[in-house]
């Protein structure tokens, strides 16, 4: 195999990695043993919504990964494959970081955008015991944690500031078929 194409194989392996890792952490360390650092920010967020861990802690965690995967990836896959391999698990945990903020404080746009909201809130205001992957349902496939997403009851206090139309205080027209807020 060529190098470019070794290479975008290496990456794709490093995208696929933090996706399962995205699973795995959200499901494991969130959920089900949350006597961690992760978990205790993790509850914190699905009981204020809006709150998310400080970007230092993420940028120490950022650094770390790098640490950790780097040395080994390079070692076992090569210089350009080993780079790529990082560069792909730490490229989409980055991406991973961005979607999380938007699906909370932004309406987004286009299907997927449509798509990671109702599945991501579906784990939040319906049952936190499915839909832990934030950017795919992969993993939710493979474990049999997926749930499809229905109508979505928003609880007053963690509704998001996106979804609520300013002049009726109910939820905008063009999320009418997915949202419904309970009331005060």
């Amino acid at each position: 195999m060529s190098t470019p194409a070794a290479a975008a194989v290496a990456a794709f392996a490093g995208v696929l990695s933090w996706s399962f890792l995205e699973y795995v952490i959200h499901r494991w360390l969130g959920h089900r043993f949350k006597k961690n650092p992760f978990g205790a920010e993790h509850v914190r967020h699905h009981i204020e919504g809006n709150y998310f861990a400080p970007s230092w802690k993420k940028g120490i965690v950022t650094v770390l990964a790098t640490a950790l995967v780097g040395a080994p990836a390079v070692f076992f896959l090569g210089p350009a494959r080993g780079v790529a391999y990082v560069a792909g698990f730490v490229g989409f945990y980055l991406c991973y970081e961005v979607l999380h903020r938007l699906e909370h404080v932004h309406g987004g746009f286009g299907p997927y955008g449509r798509w990671a909201r109702r599945h991501h809130f579906t784990h939040h205001f319906v049952d936190a015991r499915f839909n832990h992957g934030v950017t795919s349902p992969l993993w939710d496939f493979v474990f049999g944690t997926y749930k499809k997403p229905g109508r979505i009851t928003v609880p007053a206090k963690l509704q998001m500031q996106w979804l609520v139309d300013p002049s009726t205080r109910d939820v905008r027209a063009d999320w009418a078929d997915t949202f419904v807020l309970a009331r005060r």
